[in-house]
Formats: C-alpha cells, sequence, structure tokens
C-alpha cells in the first residue's frame, strides 16, 4: 500500500487530521480502481475521539483504537446513558508495531526527528530520501 500523509507544523497534534490523512487512502486491487474504503483502521489512543469514530462506523469501517482511559471513566459514570464499550480487537492492534518501528527508523535521521527544516519542501524531501534508502537496504542482500 502506498504511503499516505499530511504534512503539518511540528508542533501539531496529529488527531484533527485523521479524517483528512483517511480519505487520501488508495487500496490498489488485482483490476479495476483503488478502493478508498479500508477494512480496519488501527491507531493510537491519540484518535479515539468521538468524531472519528462516528466518522469511521458511517463508512463502515472497522476502528481498531483502544478507548482513552479518561473517555472510559466518563461512559461508566453515566451508567447505561453512557452507551456501550467501544469494541476492539488487540490482536490487529499489534499489527501497528510495524508502522511505529518504522517511524523509528525515520526518526533515526537527526533532522527529521527534530524539525530542523524550515520550509515542508525539505522537510518532505528528507523523508522521500529517507524512504529510499531504507528501500534501498531491504533490496541489498545482508552479508
Amino acid at each position: 500500500m502506498p504511503l499516505v500523509f499530511v504534512l503539518t507544523p511540528g508542533q501539531a497534534a496529529d488527531c484533527p487530521h485523521f479524517i483528512t490523512v483517511l480519505n487520501k487512502i488508495r487500496i490498489p486491487g488485482p483490476i479495476g480502481r483503488p478502493r478508498t474504503r479500508p477494512d480496519a483502521v488501527a491507531a493510537d489512543k491519540a484518535y479515539s475521539s468521538k468524531a472519528n469514530r462516528a466518522h469511521l462506523r458511517r463508512r463502515k469501517i472497522t476502528a481498531v483504537i483502544p478507548e482513552k482511559t479518561d473517555q472510559q471513566a466518563n461512559r461508566k459514570n453515566k451508567g447505561s446513558a453512557g452507551g456501550r464499550p467501544v469494541t476492539f480487537d488487540p490482536k490487529r492492534y499489534q499489527q501497528r508495531n510495524t508502522v511505529e518501528r518504522c517511524f523509528q527508523k525515520i526518526k533515526t535521521w537527526r533532522g527529521l526527528a527534530t524539525r530542523y527544516d524550515k520550509t515542508p519542501e525539505s522537510y518532505q524531501a528528507g523523508l522521500h530520501l529517507r524512504g529510499s534508502i531504507m528501500w534501498l537496504k531491504l533490496l541489498t542482500p545482508t552479508t
């Protein structure tokens, strides 16, 4: 699956851009045009918001997002009016480890980890360069 990202300022939170990134996803198939609706979306607790979950429900996408502890407590305090607990598949959530390791490899470049680049274009160029190097390392046999 191709890489999908939205470049935001370094101090900006990721959660408000969840729907924007989700709308850019294209899943190529064997024939025809790419699908725009994945089967499931795995994300960390930062993306556990009513708006994100409602958007995923409307599009019939399975949310693999753990519920924040404060949201759990708030729901439980409301009693039966608090609604049902969110469904969560821990096996699917473990697959997020692959993405997190990829971010870790990207951030081994100090310039990318600390956002030294002042313009979005130069930062994005650094991301592409780092991704190319990571891809080339996958292709070269180890001795």
